[in-house]
């Protein structure tokens, strides 16, 4: 039985997203990893692999290694948004090392090539800028449910100065390996550990249908909608967010 859980923030963010979630899931009796994935926050961006393609493979095996490091053989993958995507590549590379899966605010499709080609865009955008001031007003909309953008504004200014803190050459990297990211609706076929998949009722970039069709491929998933709150659920409804990832644990 494992006792541990990684929580994967979401993209253009940073391991702070979780802040609100760690005390509540520790208080039930669980270890919590929380990374700055590669390329954000206080995560070394450098290295050899910098001359392949980018590529999610990278992030999923850093966080491998940090289990490595610490001697944890198994644990809980939970990840919003990119971290979702890193999550289920982890799953790919090494499935015995995941003992439940957790899919918040994001999907298993791999981007339409409308949507590869806007990623691309921004990226070469923000690396030639070498600022994210642009990046956080595009996001911001969308980011954030409208009910939090009506009654917390300190929840928006929180996500804004996020954006504005992110390395732009690791905001590029990160908008190139999410382009290249395959569908992962075959590797959840194959999750037979417990899993739970949660979203914003109002999150208007991974839509309900996208979460619809990651529960119907996991084999032993339960769904949870958050009312309220859009794309960034740890942050936006850390309390629900903590709740259901709690009783979610107790049941592994």
């Amino acid at each position: 039985m494992t006792s541990t859980i990684v929580l994967l923030h979401a993209f253009p963010l940073n391991k702070s997203l979780w802040d609100g979630v760690t005390g509540p899931v520790a208080e039930a009796g669980w270890d919590v990893v929380v990374p700055d994935l590669r390329g954000f926050g206080e995560s070394s961006f450098g290295g050899e692999d910098l001359d392949d393609e980018p590529d999610l493979a990278w992030m999923a095996r850093d966080v491998l290694e940090i289990l490595d490091r610490i001697g944890v053989e198994q644990a809980v993958i939970a990840g919003s948004s990119m971290g979702g995507y890193v999550a289920m590549e982890l799953f790919r590379q090494a499935p015995q090392r995941v003992s439940g899966l957790v899919l918040i605010d994001t999907k298993a499709t791999a981007d339409t090539d409308e949507a590869r080609a806007n990623r691309l865009r921004v990226a070469d955008q923000v690396e030639s800028a070498g600022s994210t001031e642009a990046l956080s007003r595009a996001m911001l909309p969308n980011l954030v449910g409208v009910t939090t953008h009506d009654t917390r504004a300190d929840v928006v200014e929180q996500v804004r100065t996020w954006i504005l803190e992110a390395d732009p050459y690791g905001v590029a990297w990160a908008q190139r390996a999410m382009a290249a990211r395959p569908d992962s609706h075959a590797t959840l076929a194959n999750v037979s550990v417990p899993a739970l998949v949660l979203w914003g009722s109002e999150d208007a970039i991974s839509p309900r249908p996208e979460q619809d069709s990651m529960v119907a491929a996991l084999p032993r998933s339960r769904a949870v909608e958050i009312p309220g709150c859009g794309h960034l659920a740890p942050i936006e409804s850390p309390d629900a967010v903590s709740a259901a990832l709690v009783e979610f644990l107790a049941s592994i």
